[in-house]
C-alpha cells in the first residue's frame, strides 16, 4: 500500500469543505432552519396546511442539507484521530481504513460540491418527472418503461422520497407515458439534466426475427412550486374530464370515476392523474403540474428564450442526448458531455450518479447555451 501523506491531504479536504461551505452560506442555512422550526412547533400551524406543508418540506430540505455538511466536518476529524492512532501504534490494518475513509469522504465532498452548482431559480424545489415513449413503437413503451424503472431505482438509492402520480399503459407492452414526484433537496436541480431524448439499440424482444431495433423515449422535468409562486388560472380555460383509472391492458383497478384530465385550452397542455385514491386528490395534484407548466412558459415567454419548452422534445432521430446500446455491444453515451459507461444493465438499474454529476457540471459550464 502506499504511503499516504495524511496531513496534506487532510488540509485539501478541509479546505474543500471551507469552499462549499462559504458557498453554501452555511450559518445563513443554520439561521433558516432555526426559524423555520420555530414556524414548526407552533400550535396552530396546521390551521393552513397549504403553509404547514411548506414549511415542514422547506424544514426537512434545508435541515438534510445542513446536516450533509456538519456530518463531513466530524467524519474529516475522525478520519485525523483514526490516522494518527494507527501510526502511533503501527496499525496497518487501521491505517488501511482510514486511507479508505480518505477516499469516501472526497467522494462525498465532490457530490456536495455539486450542489454549489446548481444556482437556477428552482434548483432546490422537488421535481416532476413525465416519461413519454416516442418512436419506436412497442419497443419505446417498453424503453419508456425501463427509463422508470432506472429513474424510481436511482431515487431509492439516495433515500428520495418519490411517489407515482400517473401512469397510461401501452397495450402491448410497457407504457405510453408517465409522471412521477421525487421530493428531495435540489430534486429539480438535480434531475433536469435529464430532459431530453433518450434513445435505445438493442435486439427486440418483440420481433420474432431477432432483428436490432432503435426507439426512442422522451424525459421532461419540471420544478414543483409552492403555492406563493403558481400563476393565476382562470377557471373557464380549463377543460375537466374525469375517468375511471386503469392498469395494465385496460383492466379496471377503480370503480369510481376518480381519474382526471385537465387541459388548459389557450396552451394545449392537457395533465392527467390517476394514482390517487379520490377525484379531488387527483384533481389537486393535477392542478399543481399544471401551473408548474405554464410558469415555466410564462418564464420562457417573457426571456424570450428560443430554447424549446420540455415537453415539445421529438423523442425521435436527430434528437437524441443519451444513447443506451444493449447490441451488439454494452454501451450507455451521454452525447453532450461525453461521459460514458460500459455496463448498460447497471445504469439501467439506477446507477446514475455519474451521469447526472457530469450533466450538471457540464450546464455551470454553459453547455446547455451552446
Amino acid at each position: 500500500m502506499a504511503e499516504t501523506d495524511f496531513p496534506t491531504e487532510l488540509a485539501e479536504l478541509r479546505d474543500t469543505l471551507r469552499r462549499i461551505t462559504d458557498v453554501l452560506d452555511v450559518e445563513s442555512l443554520r439561521a433558516e432552519v432555526t426559524e423555520l422550526e420555530q414556524q414548526a412547533a407552533d400550535p396552530n400551524l396546521w390551521d393552513d396546511q397549504t403553509n404547514a406543508q411548506r414549511v415542514n418540506s422547506q424544514l426537512s430540505h434545508k435541515q438534510a442539507r445542513l446536516d450533509r455538511v456538519t456530518r463531513l466536518a466530524s467524519r474529516i476529524d475522525d478520519v485525523e484521530l483514526m490516522a494518527e492512532m494507527a501510526q502511533e501504534e503501527d496499525d496497518t490494518e487501521v491505517l488501511s481504513e482510514a486511507v479508505s475513509e480518505l477516499a469516501s469522504i472526497r467522494q462525498a465532498l465532490d457530490s456536495l460540491e455539486i450542489v454549489t452548482l446548481m444556482s437556477g431559480e428552482y434548483d432546490e424545489h422537488d421535481a416532476v418527472v413525465t416519461i413519454r415513449a416516442g418512436a419506436g413503437g412497442v419497443d419505446a413503451a417498453d424503453f419508456a418503461e425501463m427509463l422508470l424503472r432506472m429513474y424510481t431505482r436511482w431515487a431509492e438509492r439516495r433515500d428520495f422520497s418519490y411517489k407515482i402520480l400517473d401512469t397510461s399503459y401501452a397495450e402491448e407492452a410497457g407504457i405510453k407515458s408517465a409522471t412521477f414526484e421525487v421530493n428531495a433537496p435540489y430534486a429539480y436541480g438535480t434531475m433536469s439534466v435529464e430532459a431530453g431524448t433518450h434513445r435505445l439499440v438493442r435486439i427486440s424482444p418483440f420481433d420474432n426475427q431477432g432483428r436490432r431495433q432503435t426507439s426512442f423515449a422522451a424525459v421532461e422535468v419540471i420544478p414543483l412550486l409552492e403555492g406563493t409562486e403558481s400563476v393565476d388560472i382562470d377557471e373557464n380555460d380549463l377543460k375537466i374530464d374525469v375517468f375511471r383509472s386503469s392498469g395494465p391492458g385496460g383492466q379496471s383497478v377503480n370503480t369510481t370515476d376518480s381519474a382526471v384530465r385537465i387541459t388548459h385550452l389557450p396552451t394545449g397542455i392537457v395533465v392527467s392523474m390517476q394514482n390517487e385514491k379520490s377525484q379531488i386528490q387527483n384533481r389537486a395534484a393535477a392542478m399543481r403540474v399544471l401551473e408548474a407548466r405554464l410558469l415555466l412558459v410564462k418564464k420562457e415567454q417573457e426571456a424570450a428564450e428560443k430554447k424549446e419548452l420540455a415537453g415539445d422534445i421529438k423523442a425521435s432521430w436527430g434528437d437524441q442526448m443519451r444513447s443506451y446500446v444493449l447490441h451488439p455491444f454494452q454501451m450507455v453515451k451521454d452525447l453532450r458531455t461525453g461521459y460514458e459507461v460500459g455496463n448498460a444493465d447497471k445504469v439501467l438499474d439506477g446507477d446514475l450518479d455519474g451521469f447526472i454529476e457530469a450533466g450538471i457540471r457540464w450546464r455551470a459550464q454553459g453547455g446547455d447555451n451552446e
